[in-house]
């Protein structure tokens, strides 16, 4: 199976079980009805990012569907955890491309996004052979990165939470969840 489009989602989930804090931020993220199956971090050549809207509704209820996803959880007060997906996209419609998962304690969604969107980058740049200092700034590799014209996108999915007042369990979750071929036939 390759799949020919992924969407990114996120969510959050508050309760006093940690399990169901999990299923809510699940629901949140619109995919608690699907059997997720955890897959490494490689976008197949040519697969296209679609919306979440859209994404949404090519899934089905009970479908084996799978899955790149970020998990944080806690249930200590105003403790703030993130979960994040990075995305690198080459420019080669025949190169495959990248997703990381991060997660993370005190790092707001803009420090946590940016880790996993450089995360991506640096290691589908390092496949290619784009030569970097990787003690260098993000936003310049980024520059770095475009200028070559060999990665085209980076981008990154982002949810943070701050630990529930009460110490419910408060769980972040961030995915791409890739779209099974045959859900494609009417598009």
């Amino acid at each position: 199976m390759i799949p020919k489009y992924f969407f990114l989602t996120k969510g959050v989930g508050k309760h006093k079980e940690q399990l169901q804090s999990f299923e809510l931020a699940l629901r949140d993220a619109g995919i608690q009805h699907c059997n997720l199956v955890s897959v490494s971090s490689i976008v197949p050549p040519g697969c296209e990012q679609l919306t979440r809207e859209k994404g949404l509704n090519m899934i089905h209820p009970g479908e084996i569907t799978f899955v790149v996803i970020a998990r944080n959880a806690t249930n200590e007060p105003h403790r703030l955890v993130a979960s994040s997906i990075g995305v690198a996209i080459p420019s080669g419609k025949k190169q495959y491309g990248y997703l990381s998962e991060h997660h993370s304690f005190g790092q707001t969604d803009e420090a946590a996004g940016d880790y996993a969107e450089d995360l991506a980058a640096t290691m589908l740049a390092t496949t290619m052979g784009i030569q970097f200092d990787p003690e260098t700034a993000w936003d310049e590799r980024k520059q770095l990165f475009k200028t070559t014209g060999l990665i085209i996108k980076t981008a990154n999915i982002t949810q943070s939470a701050a630990g529930e007042k009460n110490g419910l369990w408060t769980t972040t979750i961030a995915a791409s969840v890739f779209i099974p071929p045959e859900n494609c036939k009417n598009e």
